[in-house]
């Protein structure tokens, strides 16, 4: 009875040290961190505003920063002013032509056929002396080159004046109207141009850094601002090679952040295919242990957004994440 007695607490005691031991080779440390999101200019143009501070908070769609639009601004009011011509081309060919053109027409060939026979009637003259060999051979031809002259004048006011009383063809609205669909996304694609001139949010998170003042002119294609995506952070952990087969996506987790005494649940949102570091062709046992493979763990528990950069440790496959 006695030795059942003193083996009690020996039992007890190797009992709590395999848990503890157990709980050790599941636990595995990182940081709180958020995705981070960088805005970048489109435009090399200096920046003229700037409307939030670092660490504020913003919303999806928020002006963060704005660079000077006025070149973009001068391409779109061009633009508008190619669009309104072209519409108003479109329109006059839809409307036909107008009363006034169809009489000056009407006019023009009455004239035409006037100046024919007058010249039809001088070449019959000149022809009648120039047979009685009372007229120079020059008279004769200046003669006849004024009638083909009034002749081919006489056709193009015809073809002009039937021109207009056919109308518009087809071809000519279907051109006119290409050219208003040209028009329009010309205009259209300078409008971006003129939007994008402002550094908007695309997601709700804090603003994080700002890495340019008013009066600075980033490249197209640089950082400006970075946001911190998100209403909550997550943990950045890396799980040691001899886990990784046991941690997948979905799977609960218990997260120990530094400076908050009770655990807060999480879930495992996302575990790296491949190893942190690029392994060698042939791995001995003592290599495949240095192996670390990224993992991400969302908390599960609705709370006052947490700093990045805090340590924190997680224990793999414990607790239960709501």
């Amino acid at each position: 009875m006695r030795l059942r007695q003193s083996l009690l607490p020996m039992v007890l005691a190797l009992f709590l040290v395999a848990c503890e031991s157990g709980d050790r080779e599941n636990r595995i440390v990182g940081e709180l961190a958020s995705d981070r999101v960088e805005l970048t200019a489109e435009f090399a143009e200096p920046i003229t505003e700037l409307l939030v501070a670092e660490g504020e908070t913003v919303t999806a769609g928020q002006v963060l920063m704005r660079q000077d639009a006025s070149r973009a601004e001068a391409r779109l009011a061009e633009a508008e002013a190619a669009l309104g011509q072209a519409q108003a081309r479109l329109d006059e060919l839809v409307r036909g032509p107008r009363s006034e053109q169809i009489e000056a027409a009407r006019a023009a060939v009455e004239g035409a056929r006037d100046e024919l026979d007058f010249r039809r009637s001088d070449y019959a003259r000149v022809q009648e002396i120039y047979d009685k060999s009372l007229a120079s051979d020059e008279l004769l031809d200046r003669a006849k080159a004024a009638l083909d002259a009034a002749i081919a004048n006489d056709k193009l006011r015809r073809a002009q004046l039937q021109e207009l009383l056919t109308g518009t063809t087809v071809e000519e609205l279907a051109q006119a109207e290409n050219a208003v669909k040209q028009a329009v996304a010309r205009r259209d694609l300078l409008a971006v141009d003129v939007a994008r001139h402002d550094i908007v949010a695309p997601v709700d998170g804090i603003a994080d850094a700002r890495l340019f003042e008013v009066g600075e002119r980033p490249n197209p294609g640089q950082a400006v601002m970075v946001v911190l995506a998100g209403d909550q952070v997550f943990a950045r952990v890396y799980v040691p090679e001899q886990l990784r087969a046991h941690v997948t996506p979905g799977a609960s987790a218990t997260i120990y952040v530094d400076g908050i005494n009770d655990p807060i649940p999480g879930r495992i949102r996302w575990v790296a295919s491949e190893a942190a570091f690029t392994p060698y062709y042939a791995l001995t046992e003592r290599d495949r242990g240095h192996l670390t493979y990224l993992a991400k763990i969302d908390l599960a528990e609705q709370r006052d957004r947490l700093p990045d950069g805090i340590p924190v440790e997680v224990v793999l496959g414990s607790g239960s994440a709501q």
